[in-house]
């Protein structure tokens, strides 16, 4: 996800997507413990995606 694809998010939408991908971030990290995750490499993807989504909030709440 690039930054440019969030930022025109609303503050609801973006916190929304947040929990999503946080979700999605406590499963791949149990899917790795156990050995099913194909691609470790999810986990530091969707990581980065929440910072950027923080970042958006923080711009958005800050104006």
């Amino acid at each position: 996800m690039k930054f440019a694809e969030i930022k025109d998010l609303s503050v609801v939408e973006l916190k929304k997507k947040r929990a999503n991908l946080a979700d999605e971030l406590f499963q791949a990290k149990i899917k790795n413990s156990i050995g099913q995750l194909a691609n470790p490499l999810e986990i530091r993807k969707l990581r980065k995606d929440i910072a950027r989504l923080n970042t958006a909030i923080v711009r958005k709440v800050a104006r």
